[in-house]
């Protein structure tokens, strides 16, 4: 009788590399799959490690281009935001690398799928819901679910110890007392000594972008340009030259390696799991963090105020909560999406931005096609086409409810 057969999210850690040996030792045929979402990885020695253990078949797939393209971009385009400061960078990453895995088991023919997701964590919910949603007749086994193994192997000791058992080699140290997940929207950190949110992050603990106090005291200034809320253009100086890159992939990029440079892109936050567990954790997010400030400044050139107000209220909330709670393959993600698309239509122009000591700043936006803007009409050294005659009555239909509501006040004796 043939073996079943798994398909493991596998990233060449100490974790998924046991849980690899652990599936092979439940007789299971394993193929590994691993997402190349722009983190800085070894890939050709995680195959090597993976083969090495005993993985039937590793798959590495590129996933860059899609993931700014597709999750990146859109959040971009609608302001996506969780609890006011986080940017996503996780969660956006997530629906590629599901929807890769899951191609993989299909190709595969495997049964079931795997990963390396703790029980307490938002990303065991954000993959399974993806993979349900994607493959209706998946199985999921989540070892960090099930007794079998986590009363086995409890904590970190115990997967070493496993892992020498197994012949599995390992690079541990507990010299970076914390976990990260990194992917070229943002880099996390969370656990281990970042679990008391009273304690300073280390200064050695971010990885991608230079502490702010040390950053260059020369500011650096670049243009970005927005057809449809999606940045186009990127233009700026590289080496004394004049650099223009509109490749989708390259721009983001660029946008990073110009933030990252500048310190750019740094919160310490506490919050919400989707679980109902309150986490702290630390994330790096430069270019995005750009992207997204100067694609709000633009909104408020060419976006039509009641557009802008509704799109905020409803669509930008509800977006970054289904993304945050891995609801993106769902008829909700997909009408959202169609009303950002909706909303941005008129949101194209240039804005000119700044990065400087881990601060962002706009210097300047113009819009050749788009017209709500008219520096006449809001000038207040000319009258225009605007009469202001005309708000005294605008300030009377106004004042209507307001006086009726000071009235009562007044009658009942109470204070304003």
């Amino acid at each position: 009788m043939p073996k079943e057969k798994v398909c493991l999210a596998y990233s060449g850690g100490l974790d998924t590399s046991c849980i690899l040996a652990w599936l092979i030792e439940k007789n299971y045929d394993v193929v590994c799959f691993m997402a190349d979402v722009g983190q800085e990885e070894d890939f050709e020695a995680a195959k090597r490690k993976a083969t090495k253990i005993g993985a039937k078949a590793v798959y590495v797939e590129d996933l860059r281009k899609e993931f700014v393209e597709e999750l990146c971009f859109p959040a971009i385009q609608c302001n996506a935001i969780y609890e006011s400061v986080y940017l996503l960078g996780t969660s956006l990453a997530r629906p590629v690398i599901a929807r890769a895995q899951i191609a993989v088991a299909q190709k595969e023919a495997c049964q079931y799928v795997s990963h390396g997701c703790t029980g307490k964590g938002n990303d065991q919910v954000r993959f399974e819901l993806a993979f349900y949603a994607l493959n209706p007749k998946i199985r999921v086994i989540a070892p960090w679910r099930d007794p079998a193994f986590y009363e086995v192997y409890a904590g970190r000791n115990d997967l070493l110890a496993y892992a020498e058992k197994k012949g599995i080699p390992v690079t541990s140290t507990k010299s970076k007392p914390w976990s990260m997940d990194e992917n070229l929207a943002h880099c996390s950190y969370e656990a281990g000594i970042l679990e008391d949110p009273d304690v300073t992050p280390p200064a050695d603990m971010w990885k991608l972008s230079i502490d702010p106090l040390k950053a260059p005291d020369k500011p650096e200034d670049f243009t970005l340009e927005f057809n449809e809320g999606i940045p186009s253009k990127l233009e700026y100086q590289e080496n004394g030259k004049r650099t223009v890159i509109t490749d989708p992939l390259d721009l983001f990029l660029a946008t990073n390696a110009i933030a990252r440079r500048n310190g750019v892109g740094r919160i310490d936050i506490l919050e919400n799991r989707f679980i109902g567990i309150k986490s702290r954790g630390c994330y790096e997010t430069p270019g995005l963090t750009c992207l997204r400030a100067a694609h709000i400044d633009l909104e408020g050139l060419t976006l039509d105020r009641e557009v802008r107000a509704l799109r905020d209220q409803f669509v930008t909330f509800n977006y970054s909560k289904i993304l945050y709670n891995g609801l993106y393959f769902s008829p909700e993600r997909e009408f959202l999406e169609a009303s950002i698309k909706a909303s941005q239509t008129h949101v194209n122009g240039t804005v000119r931005c700044r990065a400087y000591k881990g601060t962002f700043a706009v210097l300047g936006r113009s819009s050749q096609t788009e017209k709500l803007y008219d520096m006449n009409e809001s000038s207040m050294d000319e009258i225009g086409d605007f009469a202001p005659s005309d708000t005294s009555g605008f300030i009377s239909v106004q004042a209507i409810r307001l006086k009726k509501y000071g009235s009562m006040k007044l009658e009942a004796g109470e204070r304003m």
